[in-house]
């Protein structure tokens, strides 16, 4: 970052190769997403053993899947043998094993070797050291979240210490119940901008009166600019108008069992560096996802959760969904604009941050902390 005058009112970001230079990104992989604790997917995803899916963390693949006891387990997509890729579909689900397409190495859902042709003679010792690389998991607000540190960052300090700044109290999320509600709608967006744009528009509403119209007609204050989680604990308020956060402003559901009053009629913004966002309104909880794939290139996954009853119910959630599906349309496009002008002169130095954007900046030392101090991984 370069310095600025000290009686400007204006922050220095990073500089455009931050956002454009493939040794950066690689950096970041190694040092960032292959050093903390990353929400890989939705743990109903695997909803019994058997069932697996195929995630990129960092520069690795993992392979979740549950075992025969139900619990979920992580393992590098990796065949010990010769190195090919176990898993290459997505999702799917298998019956008692995963067997290498290659040579037929075949592991048990725990990841112990347990077939090899012409190896029967293997030592049992043998066998197990040959089997699977196990990658640290825990499951957390219905996620599963992975580690592929070999001494990985205390969960509770990090992930729901992040929660805690935010909200005021890692507890706050409690009342939500977020790992029994369930997906109402999944949308997966193929956005062409670097990961650290996408955190930094979600985490400011400077944006949101130029292109977030139907946001901010159900939060009127996101039109002055500030932004929900640049204060912790402080959520923003619906106008006196809107009945519910829906792209209409109508009537949305009843609350969540464990929201109080105090939390109605209320929205909550969440950032947990480095890829998750947790939206909390009253009636539902919005969750994204970011997989980095590129210098340019972001995955995203964004749940839509309900509580179960108003799913079964057969509710039509499509204006609840709505409104922040439209939202993230709007901000991803807008991530699409900034990208090709990280690579121009103009931003050679970077750009700046507004008083109402000042709160990025801790987005921004937390991840030069990592840059500078995780180790770069093998």
């Amino acid at each position: 970052m370069t310095a600025t005058d000290p009686r400007s009112p204006l922050l220095p970001t990073p500089p455009g190769t931050a956002y454009t230079d493939p040794a950066v990104f690689a950096r970041e992989q190694a040092r960032v997403f292959e050093a903390v604790w990353v929400c890989a997917a939705r743990a109903g995803d695997l909803p019994r053993p058997g069932a697996f899916r195929t995630v990129p963390v960092g520069r690795e693949s993992v392979l979740l899947t549950r075992d025969r006891a139900d619990r979920v387990r992580a393992f590098l997509n990796v065949c010990r043998h010769r190195g090919a890729r176990l898993c290459t579909e997505e999702a799917g689900e298998v019956r008692r094993a995963f067997r290498c397409p290659y040579h037929a190495w075949t592991y048990g859902l725990d990841g112990r070797l347990v077939a090899a042709p012409n190896l029967g003679e293997l030592p049992a010792a043998e066998r197990d050291r040959r089997g699977l690389a196990a990658v640290h998991v825990r499951e957390w607000l219905g996620y599963v979240w992975v580690c592929l540190a070999d001494d990985p960052p205390s969960f509770d300090e990090t992930v729901r210490g992040a929660v805690a700044d935010a909200l005021g109290s890692a507890d706050a999320v409690a009342a939500y119940g977020v790992d029994r509600l369930e997906p109402g709608r999944r949308e997966v967006y193929d956005v062409r901008a670097n990961w650290k744009l996408i955190v930094e528009n979600f985490m400011e509403c400077y944006h949101c009166a130029t292109i977030h119209p139907e946001l901010t007609g159900v939060l009127p204050e996101f039109a002055e600019g500030r932004a929900a989680q640049a204060d912790g604990g402080r959520g923003a308020a619906f106008g006196a108008d809107v009945d519910g956060f829906t792209v209409d402003g109508g009537s949305g559901f009843g609350r969540l069992g464990g929201v109080g009053e105090d939390r109605d009629r209320r929205y909550y913004a969440v950032t947990l560096p480095p890829q998750v966002f947790l939206n909390l309104v009253p009636d539902h909880v919005i969750v994204h996802r970011l997989l980095p794939l590129a210098p340019d290139r972001t995955r995203v996954e964004c749940d839509w959760l309900y509580d179960p009853e108003v799913l079964a119910s057969g509710a039509d959630v499509a204006r609840s969904a709505e409104l922040f599906d439209r939202v993230n349309r709007q901000d991803f496009a807008a991530c699409e604009r900034c990208q090709p002008a990280m690579a121009s002169r103009v931003y050679r130095d970077g750009g700046v941050l507004v008083p109402l954007e000042h709160h990025i900046a801790g987005f921004h030392r937390w991840l030069a902390d990592r840059m500078a101090d995780a180790p770069a991984g093998g």
